[in-house]
């Protein structure tokens, strides 16, 4: 395995950790970038973010004894981005980036703070700007900050961040990983295309990697149940009564009926049952009425051009149970303003506008390289590694847009001699939502310490609690096969009775590598992963 190349320095600061204060800081940072600051913290103290970071103002709680690090960089168009690095004083050796998500900037203090624990070296970009994660009004007329925020940032924060590692630590960085989901998951696929040399290793979950038509989509589907007034909208609590035939119908499809859908693929669902009778009421919202169900199977058919070619892949059976995108007045902004600032119709353009022709317009500009490309070649020759994952009922990013990204990897490297699975592995989720948690319905097993999921347990949560090995906890599976050439064939999820406190277990479960799903054996405790095996579908 080719470890992360980084330069060498001399030992300026003995073999201890050099001084954590901005002079020494500056010392090692290339020109045009600066301290913001630099500072130590003791054990189990708290990181209070800026006052004035908007894209992730939660403190960073019971951190390790660290250097906190914040950096500024020059970038294009006198244009800049940040990044905050976390130096521990038992460093492991290794190096991560923890990903952003929807269009936030800001530095994920969060995020680094779960990576430190592990003893990493942890950076976060802010991707160039400060904003919500639905806030897009900071792109208009600005390509350079959406060039920043599609890939320049998270490639020149962590070439710099690597050199404030190597010179704070004097020795190089043995390997450096990527840790993101959503956004977060783009930026991670989006270096392994363009920066195949950053990272070693690269955990992608619910890559956003299709930019320039996923956000148009959003807007799109939206539409679909638009207005509200509209007799073909469905409601929210209509939504819930349809995510319990789904249920109902899809459930038993792996063996055993347990309120988790494993195969909405081999679902055969029939939404005519949920036709209203002559005895409904105008205001029932327990049926749906024939302009509804036309609703319904926009919402579940794959968006798609007049020459049958997939705009982009709609979402799975199960996933009607939280529909974020489908049950507001307005289309959410991560469509909406895409349109608006990224592609340049301004903040007047009006949604009820929209036609399949921004979708080419969006191809054409392509704001900020954004979307990934399916030759991940370069990343196979430089010998690094790929976990991808996906939650089955995602209400924001269809889960079958990663299918979609793997099959079309194949297609594109297979001609190239590359076997996908010696570098590329990718599990799918089922009852996870978007990058964490479930439905109360379901209670899947979700947890394997994904980016983001450790701050759902709680705000010292790191790896799994009770299971801190390579077969429980996605990261380290990650570094099983950088480092030891183990690649996993499945990992295990896991839930607990109560999530704040993990103390107990509900269920676990594998999840295997696409293809394969995980059938019940028919005899054991269906709560145990003993109990599931993970088999081909055809």
């Amino acid at each position: 395995m080719k470890q992360s190349t980084v330069l060498s320095f001399p030992v300026l600061f003995g073999l201890a950790n050099a001084e954590c204060d901005p002079n020494t800081i500056q010392a090692a940072l290339p020109k045009g970038a600066s301290v913001n600051f630099a500072y130590s913290l003791a054990a189990n103290s708290t990181f209070e973010v800026p006052k004035s970071s908007t894209g992730y103002p939660t403190n960073a709680f019971n951190l390790p004894a660290l250097c906190a690090v914040s950096v500024q960089v020059q970038s294009i168009a006198n244009s800049t981005y940040g990044f905050g690095l976390f130096l521990p004083n038992d460093w492991n050796g290794r190096f991560l980036a923890v990903g952003n998500g929807g269009f936030a900037g800001g530095v994920d203090y969060v995020a680094m703070g779960a990576g430190v624990r592990y003893g990493f070296a942890a950076m976060s970009t802010d991707t160039g700007h400060n904003s919500s994660s639905v806030d897009g009004s900071w792109a208009y007329q600005h390509p350079e900050r959406v060039e920043n925020w599609g890939h320049l940032a998270m490639h020149g924060s962590t070439v710099v961040a690597k050199s404030i590692t190597a010179a704070h630590y004097s020795r190089n960085i043995t390997y450096s990983y990527y840790s993101g989901c959503s956004t977060g998951g783009r930026q991670g696929l989006k270096e392994a295309e363009r920066y195949p040399e950053d990272f070693d290793g690269i955990v992608a979950g619910a890559p956003a990697w299709w930019t320039s038509h996923m956000q148009p989509w959003t807007a799109r589907v939206a539409l679909y149940n638009l207005p509200t007034t509209a007799e073909y909208h469905i409601s929210a609590a209509q939504f819930d009564n349809v995510n319990t035939e789904v249920l109902k119908q899809c459930d038993p499809q792996d063996g055993l009926v347990d309120n988790i859908i494993s195969d909405p693929k081999g679902c055969n669902f029939r939404a005519e049952t949920l036709l209203c009778g002559s005895n409904a009421t105008s205001n029932d919202t327990r049926c749906l009425k024939g302009p509804q169900l036309n609703t319904l199977y926009n919402i579940y058919n794959d968006y798609v051009a007049e020459n049958n070619t997939i705009i982009f892949p709609t979402f799975y059976l199960g996933s009607e149970g939280q529909p974020a995108l489908l049950t507001g007045n307005v289309p959410n902004p991560l469509g909406s303003d895409y349109i608006k600032y990224f592609l340049g119709l301004g903040p007047k353009w009006n949604v009820n506008d929209y036609n399949d022709e921004l979708v080419a317009l969006s191809d054409a500009i392509s704001p900020g390289d954004a979307t990934v490309r399916f030759d991940l070649s370069g990343y196979h020759n430089r010998g690094g590694k790929i976990l991808s994952y996906h939650g089955m009922i995602d209400p924001l990013i269809p889960t079958s847009s990663t299918p979609f990204f793997y099959n079309r990897m194949l297609r594109t490297l297979a001609p190239k001699g590359i076997d996908a699975d010696s570098f590329f592995r990718f599990f799918l989720v089922p009852g996870m939502g978007h990058c964490s948690g479930t439905q109360p319905k379901m209670n899947a097993p979700w947890y394997f310490a994904g980016p983001s999921q450790p701050s759902a347990l709680g705000r010292s949560v790191y790896s799994v609690p009770g299971f801190e090995n390579k077969e429980h906890d996605l990261l380290m599976a990650m570094m099983a096969w950088v480092e030891d050439g183990k690649a996993p064939d499945y990992l295990i999820g896991t839930k607990y009775v109560n999530d704040t406190t993990h103390t107990e277990v509900l269920r676990q479960r594998p999840l295997c590598m696409y293809p394969k799903q995980a059938k019940y054996n028919g005899a054991g405790n269906a709560n145990a992963a003993s109990s599931w095996e993970c088999k081909d579908l055809y």
